[in-house]
């Protein structure tokens, strides 16, 4: 059962999602690219399946509650790249050579493949393809009160891929991703989502900003 993780907007006006035409253009493209995208990845999907589950034990996907549009939670679908028993200390963030991603995760990490099976978010509508990094609940009441504001970025849907996490990724502070985020918000255009998706495409052919 979805829950939902008090949100209250600010009287700020925000364009794009906003904008009707732009967000049904924009849901439109996405479930087009999603679907294409399901087919061109599907037999690099199988073989890291196997991979995966030839490496280590525990389940090849794993789901993970993350929090959405307006505050509203829902399980994010991930192919796995640690060991099934790493949040055995409890949750915590992805450190820089992380002891608990196994080889293949590494490999999946570097090249974003990992991410793929958020496509079926997107084609859910618990996602957009393009919008702000979903954090997990307990570090989004963490970070909003840390950082004034924070809870704005659920004005939008999440999304696989954002200005966030293609001018910094893993490596930028919550606060510079914060700031990166609402850009988006502020200014989201169809121009501007061509250029995170290009952005995008370096990203995952230059491994950069993995962990």
């Amino acid at each position: 059962m979805r829950s939902k993780v008090a949100f209250e907007s600010n009287s700020r006006t925000f364009s794009g999602e906003m904008n009707g035409l732009y967000t049904s253009a924009k849901r439109i493209f996405e479930i087009l690219f999603s679907l294409a995208l399901v087919i061109f990845t599907l037999p690099v999907m199988v073989l890291t399946a196997i991979m995966i589950k030839l490496e280590s034990p525990g389940p090849i996907f794993y789901t993970q509650e993350r929090v959405g549009l307006n505050g509203r939670t829902f399980q994010i679908y991930k192919l796995r790249s640690m060991r099934s028993d790493a949040e055995k200390n409890g949750p915590q963030w992805a450190a820089k050579n992380d002891t608990r991603v196994t080889r293949v995760g590494q490999f999946i990490r570097k090249t974003r493949l990992d991410e793929i099976p958020q496509i079926i978010n997107v084609l859910r509508g618990d996602m957009s393809l393009i919008g702000p990094r979903p954090e997990r609940p307990m570090f989004t009441e963490q970070f909003n009160d840390e950082i004034p504001g924070f809870k704005n970025r659920l004005m939008v849907r999440p999304g696989l891929t954002g200005w966030a996490q293609v001018n910094g990724g893993y490596e930028s502070t919550p606060a510079e991703k914060f700031d990166l985020d609402m850009y988006y918000i502020e200014n989201q255009s169809i121009k501007l989502d061509f250029k995170i998706l290009i952005r995008t495409v370096w990203v995952v052919v230059s491994g950069s900003g993995a962990r």
